[in-house]
Formats: structure tokens, C-alpha cells, sequence
């Protein structure tokens, strides 16, 4: 069975709510330099168990042109300078330690060993799971399948999005993933076969790179179907996928078991605290009308006395999902109650909660870079079939124009249905 591309059919009512993020020990009354942000989070590294890997995102992109511009600290994600991206392979090739967060990878996707990475590495979640849990590999055998959060800290958005790719060459493509790891795509010649399916030729598209999680969605998506969060290292998402009718690639990690748990402390002055990462947040959510303007909201906001807050980067923001919570098992967003979070009637009537900006750009495989990432911390809508779903969960991260919401594929399908008038981003403070 063919999995299309969600993102083609995305319904954007809900973007405009953003959260801003500032170095928790940081009281600067200017906005702090690149050498100040690393020198706050090296201070602050003492106890952290959830050092956030930077986007590695060098570039600044403007709004409207989605051209290469100079950083001027406007708050954009290249302006800010945090954990470098720092990797080593292991003598014998077979793994690679995150020397940041003190995880140890597969370097490897080829788990049939037969020189090649294409369908026939991939596996159900279930049984990525047991493959990972079976592994001996360079005298280890504490191997597991990551959960969403470890799968994400691999990430690095100096890659660029594949989707639009219509060729079957893919050394020109540049992977959301250090070059240390192999290179695995979509199999453009793969027949899937099993798990009780009749014979599909082309059931993989290039961008069909999906890993694994361990992270399972607490409620479905699409037709009430059971969903696992994958991470795609091809067009740089995050996205639920049904686990019953697609398989993925497999990269297994080992070492420091705490990571992507968080500790969070009410401050009572509006302000939560993060001492798993380092980082502080405001409580608050509040509106945009685009990118730009969230971003300048939090450059600009002095909550609590701080002068330092920023839009968060992706990863940073990411970092805060709680993927055990969703709007249809909780009846909340998917993020930790100690914040408060904004609620509306989405495009179905149906109490949902918002997505929300990133200062990380989302660059195409033609180097434009007028789309930014969010994550949604409500349903993940889509359009498809005349009907609206929630295609990938709360919790998946997606990326939408920095403009104008109505120019996204699908923005206005839905004609006629209920909250229609909130397509323009239209949420409370």
C-alpha cells in the first residue's frame, strides 16, 4: 500500500500560537551574542541529562524570498549558537557515540548485511523492536530501538527537504543527518509483500527514509489506525504512521537512559524551568500573525524581568512535547499541563490546541527556505478524501510558509466546513 504525502493536504487554521525559550540562568540585559549562548549552556551543563544537539542550521533565510540573507540577530535559529553536533566512530566502523548526549548509534541501516540499504532492511515497528533488543554489536548488547526524542537528537537541519525531488539519483541530496551515518532513501524499485499484503510495485518514494520509534501514539490517526512517531532524516519531519501498513529503517542506540526526560519547575513568576535540558520557557502561549512576528514577539519580551527570551529552535522546542498525553486520551495538548496552553474549535468543531512556530527554517532541495517548522501540539489535521483527519498526530513536527498560511497545498480544501473562519490563524491570548 502506497502512503502519499500527508503534507500535500495540510490544513494550517491552527498555526499562529508560539512558545519562546531563554537559557535559564541567563539575566543579560541585551540579547546575548553566539559565543554568550554556548558560554550560558556550557555554565549550565552541570546535571543536565538532555543536552538538545543544535539544528546546525549556519544559514539565515528571509521571509518572503526564502533567499540566503544576512544574520543580523533577529532571532532567526542560525543566530543563536548551542551544543555543536560532535560524533565519533568507533575503530571497528559499526558505531558512532553522540558526545553531546551520550548516546551510542548503529552506524549502520543495512541490518541484512548484504552492502546495500534499500526495502528489504525495513521492518515493522514491532519488529524493529526486537531486532534492537536481539543485537550484539562491537561487544554491546544493551541495544534498543529509540524512542522519539533520542531518534530526533540525530536531526540537523542544515539538510534539505527532498519532497519536491522528481529523480531517482540521489547523491545529490543532502540528509537531516550527519554524514557519519549511511545514506538511506526511499526504494524506488522495492514490492512489498508481506504482513498479509497483495504484491505493490513502487511502494517507496525518495523520501520514504522513515525510522523507528519505540514512541507509539497514544490515540490514532488517519481511520482509527495504530500510529508510531517516526523521524524522517530525507524531508526532515516528524510524522505518525500507521504500524500495521508501512515498515521502516531501523537505527539502534545505546547509553544514557534519561535522555529526553524532563524535569520541569514551576517558578511561579510565569516562567517554567527545564533542568533535564537547561532551559527556561515561558508558561504563556500567544499569538502570531506569521514567523517573522512570532519570532520578534519573543525577542522583545521581557517576562519575568528577562531581556534575553528567543524563539525556540526546533529541537529545543521539540524537547517538550509529552508524547504520552494527546487532545483525544487527555483532553489536552500534547505537552506537560504545568504550561498553559491555548484551546479553540478546529475546522471539524472539535476542541483542539495549536501549532506552534520554531526560529529553525525548513529548506527545500532547491535551497528555498521560505517555509519554518512547527510542532503540533494539537491534532496534526490533514484534508484528504473529503475528509478532515488527523493524518499524524500531536506531537508530529511539520513545516508551513512563514507568510501566509493560505498559500500551503490544502490550506483552503475544505470549503464549507465547520471553522472555516479560522483559517487565518486565528487564536486568543
Amino acid at each position: 500500500m502506497k502512503i502519499p504525502n500527508m503534507d500535500r493536504y495540510l490544513l494550517i487554521a491552527s498555526l499562529g500560537i508560539f512558545l519562546s525559550a531563554c537559557q535559564a540562568s541567563s539575566t543579560t540585559e541585551q540579547p546575548p551574542s553566539l559565543t554568550d549562548v554556548t558560554e550560558i549552556q556550557e555554565a549550565n551543563s552541570q546535571g543536565v541529562t538532555f543536552k538538545i544537539v543544535d539544528t546546525n542550521q549556519s544559514l539565515c533565510y528571509g521571509s518572503s524570498s526564502g533567499a540566503v540573507t544576512n544574520c543580523t540577530q533577529a532571532g532567526y535559529d542560525a543566530d543563536y549558537f548551542g551544543h555543536q553536533a560532535d560524533y565519533t566512530l568507533s575503530d571497528d566502523g559499526l558505531t558512532i557515540t553522540d558526545n553531546v548526549t551520550e548516546l551510542t548509534w548503529t552506524q549502520s541501516s543495512d541490518i541484512n548485511e548484504d552492502g546495500e540499504v534499500n526495502y528489504d532492511d525495513k521492518l515493522y515497528q514491532s519488529e524493529a523492536v526486537e531486532y534492537c533488543q536481539n543485537l550484539s554489536l562491537s561487544g554491546n548488547l544493551n541495544w534498543r530501538l529509540p524512542n522519539i526524542k533520542e531518534a530526533y537528537s540525530l536531526i540537523l537541519f542544515s539538510g534539505q527537504d527532498a519532497s519536491s525531488y522528481q529523480g531517482s539519483d540521489t547523491s545529490s541530496l543532502i540528509l537531516f543527518l550527519d554524514e557519519k551515518f549511511d545514506r538511506a532513501f526511499g526504494d524506488l524499485n522495492a514490492t512489498q509483500t508481506s504482513n498479509g499484503f497483495s504484491p505493490v510495485e513502487g511502494v517507496d518514494r525518495i523520501i520514504d527514509g522513515q525510522y523507528a520509534s519505540t514512541s507509539l501514539y497514544v490515540s490514532t490517526t488517519m481511520n482509527n489506525d495504530t500510529t508510531m512517531f517516526g523521524v524522517n532524516y530525507v524531508d526532515g519531519r516528524i510524522k505518525g504512521y500507521p504500524t500495521a501498513m508501512k515498515e521502516f529503517y531501523v537505527r539502534c542506540v545505546s547509553g544514557n537512559a534519561e535522555y529526553g526526560t524532563n524535569s520541569f519547575t514551576d517558578n511561579n513568576n510565569k516562567t517554567i524551568s527545564d533542568e533535564a535540558t537547561g532551559l527556561m520557557w515561558q508558561q504563556d502561549d500567544s499569538t502570531s500573525t506569521n514567523w517573522d512576528n512570532a519570532i520578534s514577539q519573543c525577542e522583545n519580551n521581557t517576562t519575568a524581568n528577562h531581556s534575553d527570551w528567543r524563539l525556540s529552535n526546533i529541537k529545543e522546542l521539540q524537547s517538550i512535547v509529552d508524547y504520552t498525553r494527546s487532545p483525544d486520551t487527555d483532553n489536552s495538548a500534547a505537552i506537560n499541563p504545568v504550561f498553559n496552553a491555548t484551546s479553540f474549535n478546529n475546522e471539524e468543531n472539535i476542541l483542539d490546541w495549536g501549532y506552534y512556530w520554531a526560529s529553525t527554517t525548513h529548506v527545500d532541495n532547491n535551497g528555498d527556505g521560505s517555509n519554518a517548522t512547527y510542532i503540533s501540539f494539537g491534532r496534526a489535521l490533514g484534508y484528504m478524501n473529503n475528509s478532515i483527519l488527523d493524518v499524524h498526530g500531536a506531537g508530529s513536527q511539520r513545516s508551513n510558509d512563514k507568510v501566509s498560511v493560505d498559500t500551503e497545498p490544502g490550506a483552503n480544501s475544505a470549503t464549507g466546513t465547520n471553522g472555516k473562519e479560522i483559517f487565518y490563524a486565528k487564536t486568543i491570548w
